[in-house]
């Protein structure tokens, strides 16, 4: 197989489905908590789920939307998602294998979007939120949630390089500050912004996405040499675990 990039993505997660349906860091959270009183606000009548992974954030929307289609890159993930789907009684689920860039769908057929922990492995950024727009009501509500950089290039660099030794498919942890711009530029309204810290419990971060040992050496070996200031910065503990940072961005489409 041509290891272009979206098939690296699929290589790495298609395997790993499971793991991420069962994942407890990708199940909860004050992410998904905030994401769920919004959902369970707006009543949707058909909601995206962008990038789905574990399914997490379609079984919450299922709970209160009249559809969701949960979309991803990995036929895999999809699976999985799908069998914890009807394992958990939910009938309003429907899976669709496509890259973010390029969404099967017509202008305009969702109310709600919600995309969580997917941005930092798309070839193109910008382009995903396009399709993410072109694919949402006027007026329709979106929020997206992932790790994001928090800019100094001292920090930015340790994170983008941990993140692609642990995980091949990564591109790049975007700033806040790159997140709203792009918003704006694909036709987004920013409505509000929140940041949480989360803790990766390093050998289940690393176990979870099987990463060769030669990768969680030098993992370590980055986190040893690193600065006192970045070591603080990620609060690096004895074993490796540390804390990221996590953005939540509430949008309208314009």
């Amino acid at each position: 197989m041509e290891r272009v990039h979206e098939n690296v993505v699929e290589a790495q997660f298609g395997p790993r489905a499971k793991a991420y349906v069962e994942s407890a860091v990708h199940a909860q959270g004050a992410d998904l908590d905030a994401l769920e009183a919004i959902v369970r606000e707006l009543r949707p009548a058909h909601a995206l789920d962008l990038g789905t992974g574990g399914g997490h954030v379609s079984y919450l929307m299922a709970r209160h939307a009249g559809t969701v289609t949960a979309s991803d890159l990995s036929r895999d993930m999809l699976d999985a998602v799908a069998a914890a789907a009807r394992e958990r009684g939910l009938a309003n689920i429907e899976t669709v294998q496509a890259p973010a860039e390029h969404l099967p769908f017509d202008d305009g057929c969702f109310d709600f979007l919600a995309c969580r922990f997917s941005a930092h492995h798309w070839r193109d950024f910008q382009g995903g939120l396009g399709e993410a727009r072109r694919v949402l009501k006027p007026g329709a509500r979106a929020v997206f949630i992932d790790v994001h950089s928090a800019g100094p290039a001292l920090f930015d660099t340790h994170l983008q390089a941990v993140e692609l030794l642990r995980d091949t498919s990564h591109v790049r942890d975007y700033t806040a500050s790159q997140w709203t711009a792009a918003l704006a530029h694909a036709g987004f309204a920013l409505a509000g912004c929140r940041t949480w810290r989360l803790r990766m419990d390093f050998p289940v971060w690393t176990a979870r996405m099987r990463t060769p040992d030669e990768n969680i050496r030098a993992i370590r070996a980055l986190q040893t040499a690193a600065s006192s200031e970045t070591r603080a910065h990620f609060a690096i503990e004895a074993d490796g675990s540390f804390l990221l940072d996590i953005l939540m961005v509430e949008t309208t489409a314009d």
